[in-house]
């Protein structure tokens, strides 16, 4: 790798110097660099107390002594962590994830809470700025140290800090070091309309009416010299020529009062591959207060970020410190990649259908998107999940051959391990930066002006991750929009400011075609939100309906399932297990959508035990998900890219993801696994139920999303009745699959045997010219009438509408008729438990 320099430099190694410093008790963990101490205050040693709102500052807590013992008798708490899982872990609370108890929790969202941590600095600060940083805090905090009020601050997302350096106790004396830090949470906000974009929506139909808050993210004491900076960013742009451009910006401030001249000094290195590392200097005064600089390099060879199924996901390290003549002021490092992303216009659709490009081009290649709506965090309540967790779920979504993740606006920007776990995997993110799962924001300036705040601290603290590649505005906010103009501007305001901080495609909402979008100029075919089979269940066969779907892009394709037997029974109280008891609808499974999918896939109900309950939800979750995905994916380049809803969600439901909330795939995982083969060989047909001796009749295909190409090969094709013996085999040819392409190879014609009883499955095997299997796949389909089917399937629907007509979708007493029926006690006996009808 070699470096062309584009401004006047002063060649010089920088070497950094990190020791570990052993603290003393409750100080932290403690590292320093030269010219830098940075003490971690998260941990276990946090302690929460209960006030109602108000008392805490009347009673002085705010007021306790650092060297007092008298939080040593407060809850134990953690942090990052949030207040329902501390009171959880101390016996406050039952499980709000278990049966039905998170209604017993909402006492907890009532009342303010006060979080304290005692801890000491041993090392001496003269000439130094210290300054206490807040990653995140949902939502609402004052904050005071050593009984010094530091302020407040509104939004879960932003960061924030306040200069300590004159209020710190530092000694290496135990008691004269000892400081004491208090936090006051206030009492959550309740109406999301007022804080639309500030905070997570707690709402939608996969959690319960439980505000979740908490210290969310860490907090740290970090020491420098008086001029410090942060915000780094690395911006890259490819030449022509095959080098890269690297814009290197970061926000400096001189703290002091007079002028001071600084050595900016950056080092570049290969992060996860090997390179000579690059050490560069220039010589800065900067004046007192902020400003920010840049500086740009070109790098002649650059090994590029890629997504797995194209590339290596290579990145660098960029190191960059200010020193002065004597010492180092201030350091920092971001890992980033060097990578390009435009988009193009999908081909086979007009400016008049739709608004925006979009196919992602990524260094010059095509990005087909494969991916899920993430769902997460992995927990609501933030204190549950580790980062291990996270890993484990971006290998998974990985091995389930994703190459993209979709953070939607239901749920939050991510940590900075989730992004770090991407870059790593290869996997791209496609972000609605803040969540604005609605549009009926209140129209207040002052409001806006926050949102706007809110949405560009998060772009510019996750802005290196080269897995980033799409941003977007809202999510479903013209569906529910009030004054659909005002949502337009701000949306587009919101884009125009988030463009000035990274440099990514945006667009303002999903899906845009909705009858208030387009009132507003948006165009009927710009993506759609594949959600009409599940909640409109009953209207269509599932082939009859995603047959239907001509779109660019589809960021949500939805169906449910339950969870494992096994996870179930961590959630469910055994009583309730089956038949279905309340839990099960508290928990989002609607028992009649479930049946009715179930009959489509398979053409029974299968309600005859949990466990074949279980399994046939998740069947045909995966069944759905896998005929859809393909429909798509055959589709291509004229559609770009499917994210399925969802990949996880964020407690134990019985709803959207394939993944549940114990880490534990379902068998519809495997279904999405095979649908999602980069290289896929695919069986197209019009229907799933036949006539035993009758013809069936497809058509063979394979889609290649890689960019390598595939010669002389051939595809095995054979039927299976449902005991698993062939019925007949046949070989086809297939000369050439070319690179980043979706052919179809042949038309399928087989006379179904008379004998075939109920089922008949068809499997599909693609080898190259080494014998070497690239793909395989397989399908179950049914003997039967496919008209009755489809009215069997309109009557189902009647019935369950005429359910929801009387009770609402969002009412699962409807599936429980004690409950309505009898004054909410079953008939016979208070201490029975009401069973869903319908099950055996």
């Amino acid at each position: 790798m070699t470096i062309t320099r584009i401004f006047t430099l002063t060649l010089l190694i920088v070497v950094t110097m990190t020791t570990q410093v052993i603290a003393q008790p409750g100080a932290g963990n403690l590292v320093q660099q030269e010219g830098q101490l940075i003490q971690d205050l998260s941990s276990h040693r946090w302690k929460l107390k209960r006030m109602h709102p108000g008392r805490g500052v009347e009673e002085g807590l705010h007021e306790l002594p650092s060297g007092d013992i008298e939080t040593s008798v407060w809850i134990p708490a953690k942090v990052p962590g949030d207040v329902y899982t501390d009171l959880w872990k101390a016996g406050v609370l039952e499980d709000p994830y278990f049966g039905r108890n998170s209604v017993k929790a909402q006492w907890v969202m009532q009342d303010e809470w006060w979080y304290s941590l005692q801890f000491n600095v041993s090392q001496a600060v003269d000439n130094k700025i210290v300054r206490l940083e807040f990653d995140g805090v949902d939502y609402s905090c004052e904050v005071w140290l050593n009984g010094h009020y530091l302020g407040n601050h509104e939004g879960m997302f932003s960061p924030f800090s306040f200069d300590v350096t004159e209020l710190l106790h530092t000694s290496s004396s135990w008691l004269h070091g000892r400081n004491i830090l208090m936090v006051k949470l206030n009492p959550p906000p309740q109406v999301n309309h007022k804080v639309a974009g500030l905070k997570t929506p707690w709402f939608g139909d996969y959690w319960r009416d439980l505000v979740p808050f908490g210290i969310w993210r860490p907090v740290r004491l970090v020491s420098t010299g008086h001029v410090r900076f942060d915000n780094l960013y690395v911006k890259s742009k490819l030449n022509e020529d095959g080098s890269a451009d690297l814009d290197i910006e970061m926000t400096v401030e001189n703290v002091a009062k007079d002028p001071r001249d600084v050595a900016v000094n950056v080092t570049l290195e290969g992060h996860n591959f090997d390179c000579e590392p690059i050490h560069l200097s220039s010589e800065r005064t900067f004046q007192p207060g902020s400003q920010t600089i840049h500086q740009t390099v070109t790098v002649e060879a650059p090994k590029l970020w890629w997504p797995w199924d194209l590339g290596d996901p290579n990145l660098y390290t960029a190191n960059v410190s200010i020193t002065d003549h004597a010492s180092e002021l201030d350091r920092k490092s971001t890992t980033f990649g060097i990578r390009e992303v435009k988009m193009e216009w999908n081909p086979g659709f007009t400016k008049d259908e739709v608004s925006f490009p979009r196919t992602v081009m990524l260094n010059g290649k095509r990005h087909f998107i494969r991916s899920a709506c993430w769902g997460g965090p992995p927990d609501i309540f933030v204190g549950r999940t580790s980062t291990d967790e996270y890993k484990k779920l971006i290998e998974m979504a990985k091995d389930a051959n994703m190459n993209n993740i979709r953070i939607f606006g239901w749920h939050p920007p991510e940590i900075p391990e989730f992004y770090q776990y991407c870059n790593e995997a290869g996997i791209t993110v496609w972000q609605d930066v803040i969540p604005l799962g609605t549009a009926n924001l209140s129209q207040d300036e002052a409001f806006i002006e926050r949102i706007y705040e809110e949405a560009i601290a998060v772009i510019r603290e996750r802005r290196n991750h080269p897995c980033l590649i799409l941003i977007e505005g809202g999510e479903e906010a013209f569906l529910r929009a009030s004054d659909a103009e005002f949502t337009k501007k701000f949306l587009d305001e919101l884009g125009r400011r988030l463009q000035q901080h990274i440099d990514l495609p945006y667009v303002p909402d999903s899906p845009l075609t909705c009858p208030v979008a387009q009132s507003v100029g948006y165009k009927p075919k710009e993506a759609v939100h594949a959600l009409a089979y599940f909640y409109s269940m009953g209207r269509w066969l599932m082939e009859d309906w995603y047959s239907e779907l001509d779109f660019p892009i589809v960021p949500e394709l939805a169906i449910t399932s339950v969870p494992n037997v096994e996870s179930l029974r961590k959630f469910i109280p055994e009583d309730e297990l089956w038949p279905p008891g309340p839990s099960w609808g508290h928990h989002w499974a609607d028992l009649d959508r479930l049946r009715m999918q179930n009959f489509d896939t398979f053409g029974e109900e299968r309600t005859g035990s949990l466990q074949e309950f279980v399994d046939a939800t998740q069947d045909s979750q995966g069944t759905i998900f896998q005929l859809s995905v393909e429909h798509f994916r055959r589709g291509k380049p004229r559609v770009s890219g499917i994210a399925l809803c969802h990949y996880i969600t964020y407690w134990p439901d019985m709803k959207w993801g394939i993944v549940d909330n114990y880490q534990q795939p379902k068998r519809s995982y495997e279904f999405v696994k095979r649908a999602y083969q980069p290289l896929l060989v695919s069986l197209q047909f019009d229907r799933r139920r036949w006539h035993a001796g009758e013809s069936f009749a497809g058509k063979l295909w394979i889609v290649n999303d890689r960019f390598e190409s595939h010669e002389n090969c051939q595809v095995e094709l054979s039927f299976y009745d449902d005991q698993d013996h062939v019925l007949a085999t046949q070989t086809i040819p297939v000369e050439r699959i070319a690179p980043d392409s979706s052919t179809m190879i042949t038309d399928i014609d087989w006379p179904i045997a008379k004998s075939v009883d109920t089922v008949f499955h068809v499997k599909l095997k693609l080898i190259d010219s080494e014998a070497e299997t690239l793909s395989s796949n397989r399908y179950m389909l049914l003997i039967g009438d496919q008209a009755e089917a489809r009215e069997h399937m309109k009557q189902l629907g009647k019935k369950m509408h005429e359910s929801v007509s009387k009770y609402t979708y969002d009412n699962y007493y409807r599936f429980f008729p004690e409950l309505n029926d009898s004054g909410g006690k079953p008939s016979d006996s208070q201490t029975d438990v009401p069973r869903a009808a319908g099950f055996d």
